[in-house]
């Protein structure tokens, strides 16, 4: 038989919307692309390469993206699931 666990409606709402939050947030201003602000002493010895650069930024921006949709997700999927009780 199987266990039936009762969870408040609005712990998934809350997890969902935080999700969505920082996936956007994440997409916004980890993904996206900005010049790197280079000094003088710094122009022959830069930290990382552009093209690493534009990997982790690509990478922030794919997981911003599935963030919001699993918070979108979770948010329907309880607003379905509360509608049917």
């Amino acid at each position: 038989m199987p266990m039936q666990l009762n969870i408040p409606p609005i712990i998934p709402y809350a997890v969902g919307a935080m999700l969505v939050l920082f996936g956007a947030l994440r997409a916004k201003y980890l993904g996206a692309p900005r010049t790197p602000q280079v000094t003088e002493g710094e122009a022959e010895s830069s930290t990382l390469a552009p093209a690493v650069r534009g990997k982790e930024q690509r990478r922030h921006l794919r997981m911003g993206v599935i963030w919001v949709l699993l918070g979108l997700f979770l948010v329907v999927s309880t607003f379905l699931q509360m509608r049917r009780r």
